[in-house]
């Protein structure tokens, strides 16, 4: 498997040093002076994920090419915003983002796997573990690959379930990473550890190991820094919708952008994408089973509730916020990882068309986002080292929710 390779050739010529800023955002001033950069330069935001999500009292991380460094440094310098570099030289980082001590030639648990690696673990997982683990195809991406969903349980009749996805944003490899741990974890302490096999004994674990396949494919190949899916539009020559602002919440209201060119493109409708498409006809079909929804993002250490669309409170908010708390508290014991809390809208940014409010508003009372690690030291290029650690602390976030989701029938 050469993918890394092609990955470094791309890079050597178009990332070469380039650079993440944090800019420290104090008043609405600061907001529209970011907006004119952004106006003038070429910027890919990380965090939020465009400039029309910048508010005051916040921070702002952003990738700048190579050529544009002068021109930001000096606009943020002669403005007098407070910022840092968070990322000196990407290259460096993104070489170093294979840093993991695992020598693996095929799949591995602890390494960052290319699509064509994952594809052929869903079967292999499937057929090692008959009894607690089968795969089905719940649709095709715009470019034509299949969408593979495991279902992780012992078989019994009138199981409640959870569905978990990963890999919704391309570029945010810890995640489809922690929906293959996930799995792992599953089979190897099933009759051995508790909570585990009284978990699988009685509750269905749907599992989406990668969402965005074609973009995930993108990322491994020509840009490890694309975001959103790779479906076409007439009329334009931009590339891809933003699949977290696809879905049918409040779709395109807020925090979503109606130009195809941009990051946060809400699509032309909601459910305009195939993938999007595909996971909501399974959830709607399942809905009278599956009681929770969650899905793995990264990055800075949140587990986030409905609603991102509205800045209006779930009826279950209270319960939804207590069970938000517990679970970051019992990811903390581990490493010792700070996660903050909240409604999406107040705790990251108002955003529209999300898969959780959407789900939220099927009626799955227990949705949630987590934004793994983490805080923007490395952002979107985590080392294969932090994937061990990451996945470790996650998955007691996950199994919280799961054990109160099952003591908490509804």
């Amino acid at each position: 498997m050469h993918y890394p390779i092609l990955n470094f050739i791309f890079f050597a010529t178009s990332s070469f040093s380039e650079k993440v800023f944090r800019v420290n955002v104090e008043d609405e001033n600061q907001v529209s002076l970011l907006h004119e950069l952004a106006s003038t330069t070429q910027i890919d935001f990380w965090k939020p994920d465009s400039v029309a999500q910048i508010k005051p009292l916040s921070t702002v991380d952003f990738r700048v090419k190579a050529e544009d460094i002068f021109t930001v440094e000096d606009f943020l310098e002669r403005n007098e915003l407070q910022y840092e570099v968070l990322i000196n030289n990407l290259r460096l980082v993104l070489e170093g983002q294979f840093d993991s001590q695992v020598r693996a030639t095929g799949h591995s648990y602890e390494k960052y796997n290319a699509w064509e690696t994952i594809e052929a673990w869903t079967q292999q997982v499937t057929t090692e573990n008959p009894d607690l683990i089968s795969r089905s195809a719940i649709g095709t991406t715009f470019e034509g690959r299949t969408m593979y969903l495991l279902k992780v349980g012992k078989t019994g009749p009138n199981k409640p379930a959870i569905f978990m996805d990963c890999g919704f944003h391309a570029r945010e490899w810890i995640s489809p990473a922690f929906c293959q741990w996930f799995v792992r974890e599953a089979i190897r302490t099933y009759g051995r550890e508790i909570h585990m096999t009284e978990l699988l004994n009685k509750l269905d674990f749907y599992v989406l190991p990668v969402f965005n396949i074609d973009g995930y494919i993108y990322t491994w190949t020509k840009n490890r820094m694309w975001r959103k899916t790779r479906s076409t539009q007439a009329g334009t020559s931009c590339i891809g919708t933003d699949p977290n602002r696809n879905f049918d919440a409040g779709w395109c209201k807020v925090g979503a952008s109606r130009k195809p060119c941009d990051d946060t493109y809400c699509g032309p409708a909601a459910e305009s994408e195939k993938e999007t498409k595909a996971l909501a006809n399974f959830i709607r079909s399942n809905l009278s089973s599956i009681k929770a929804y969650l899905t793995i993002h990264s990055y800075s250490q949140m587990m986030l509730y409905p609603y991102s669309y509205d800045y209006k409170l779930t009826e279950n908010n209270a319960e939804l916020n207590a069970l938000a708390k517990a679970a970051v508290r019992e990811l903390a014991t581990l490493h010792g990882t700070k996660y903050t809390y909240g409604p999406g809208a107040t705790t990251i940014y108002p955003a529209a068309g999300g898969s959780d409010d959407w789900a939220y508003d099927q009626g799955i009372k227990y949705a949630f986002t987590f934004e793994l690690r983490d805080k923007g030291r490395y952002g979107f290029v985590l080392p294969e080292s932090q994937i061990r650690p990451t996945c470790e602390e996650t998955m007691l976030a996950i199994k919280h929710v799961a054990a109160y989701v099952l003591e908490h029938p509804y």
